[in-house]
């Protein structure tokens, strides 16, 4: 009598082990390796849906230090192009996604809804544009802006849906220890219209 209430108490403590290891590693690998996040606005359109559910690499960039913003095996750099989840710099409690449109160093500006990066027009095959109007520079930054130089440590970004973005031509720049992880695929995205899943949508890498 006394074994069996031995090994049924050693099997609680290893069901307890098991869960508490579990949701660790669970922990871990979401503050350090990937992150979900789900899409609730248009300004990514088309590449990101709202309802699109993505997965975030949060190792590229570098492995954050906890209570620092020192990274340490830093393989690249977020570069021009990338689609990256950051802290909003006007409330870091809440996380944005964007593309980055220019990288520190850079000269960035905007003539007439084109975009040019150290002198040159970018080409941009993602970008969307709904209003064919045209704000004139000084009214508003949203088709007019710069040019600007990207400061150190920190980026310019823009949403693809570029007329209905609200972006770093509205609030400024990114700083480089805010951004999290960058975006790469699609594991889930839901319609919430037809209240329908996209399925030709899953699985789909994030450009």
């Amino acid at each position: 009598m006394v074994k069996l209430k031995r090994s049924k108490k050693r099997l609680v403590w290893e069901y307890i082990e098991a869960i508490v290891t579990a949701l660790l590693l669970a922990l871990l690998i979401r503050a350090y390796v990937v992150q979900a996040f789900k899409i609730p606005t248009g300004s990514m359109i088309p590449t990101l849906l709202v309802g699109d559910h993505i997965l975030v690499n949060k190792f590229i960039y570098g492995v954050k230090l906890p209570f620092s913003d020192r990274r340490v095996l830093d393989f690249k750099k977020p570069r021009r192009g990338d689609i990256v989840v950051f802290k909003y710099p006007e409330d870091p409690d809440r996380d944005f996604i964007k593309r980055i449109a220019a990288a520190p160093g850079d000269v960035i500006e905007s003539k007439d809804k084109t975009i040019y990066v150290n002198g040159q027009p970018v080409s941009e095959p993602y970008a969307r544009h709904t209003d064919e109007d045209v704000k004139p520079s000084g009214i508003e930054p949203r088709d007019n802006f710069g040019p600007l130089i990207v400061p150190k440590d920190k980026y310019f970004t823009m949403g693809d849906n570029r007329d209905q973005s609200y972006d770093s031509r509205y609030w400024g720049y990114v700083q480089a220890k805010d951004i999290k992880g960058k975006a790469f695929i699609i594991y889930w995205s839901w319609n919430s219209e037809e209240r329908l899943p996209r399925m030709g949508r899953l699985a789909h890498l994030v450009r």
